[in-house]
């Protein structure tokens, strides 16, 4: 198995640690298994584990280091669970699971000071302490992988078998999603003047063909949630 340098900053969970995690999963021998874990998966492991509980302030968990071992051991406990089949890459998998494993412990936690304490508002403080909490890059990182999986699902609408008005109205999708950061779009009316300009089709006829791509845009929101 060829080393494979490992990259530090927020690319530290990139598509040579997605690429090992397949490797692991669909290895059999169990010495490169542990190679593979050992020389790839765990260092991104501990640095996502690092970074989610300094991002969601679970460093105020009592015996966090404890807790950040014992949350990888949860990891490769699951690790052979990732199905990339199901959309989602690696990194949003891995860190949603870690995320909620120490928000259950968040919880426990509330639990056991409700207990002591014997009132309610240790629990709600506590949750509002470790769960509150909004980090720009894991949001934005999740945004950029849901317009890649919908680029993708915009490909596949292609090969259908569409009417000419219908792939009029899709050409002006992807041109709408292409140039979203410079589009000043105030509200929905705004979209369809776009698409009208566009496809040089009118308001009923942009509606009409529309609907076939709600209709498959439901349809991929729900396999993306799921």
């Amino acid at each position: 198995m060829k080393k494979r340098r490992k990259k530090k900053n927020n690319n530290y969970f990139t598509k040579v640690h997605e690429d090992a995690i397949l490797e692991y999963i669909n290895c059999e021998d169990r010495n490169l298994r542990n190679e593979i874990y050992k020389e790839i998966v765990r260092p991104a492991f501990l640095e996502m584990i690092n970074k989610i509980v300094f991002t969601y302030k679970f460093t105020n968990l009592p015996n966090v280091e404890n807790l950040k071992d014992e949350c990888e051991i949860h990891l490769i406990t699951v690790l052979s669970n990732f199905d990339p089949t199901k959309g989602s890459k690696a990194f949003s998998y891995f860190s949603v699971i870690t995320k909620n494993w120490f928000i259950a412990k968040v919880k426990k936690t509330a639990i056991q000071l409700k207990r002591e304490a014997g009132y309610d508002e240790i629990s709600k403080q506590v949750e509002m302490d470790h769960l509150a909490i909004y980090n720009q890059y894991y949001d934005e990182r999740e945004k950029k992988e849901f317009m890649e999986h919908l680029w993708v699902e915009i490909r596949k609408w292609e090969k259908q078998n569409l009417k000419d008005n219908e792939r009029k109205v899709l050409e002006a999708i992807k041109i709408l999603f292409a140039d979203a950061e410079s589009i000043e779009i105030f509200n929905k009316k705004a979209i369809y003047l776009y698409i009208r300009e566009i496809t040089n089709l009118n308001t009923k006829q942009v509606l009409n063909n529309l609907n076939k791509f709600r209709i498959e845009y439901v349809g991929f929101k729900k396999k993306w949630n799921k």
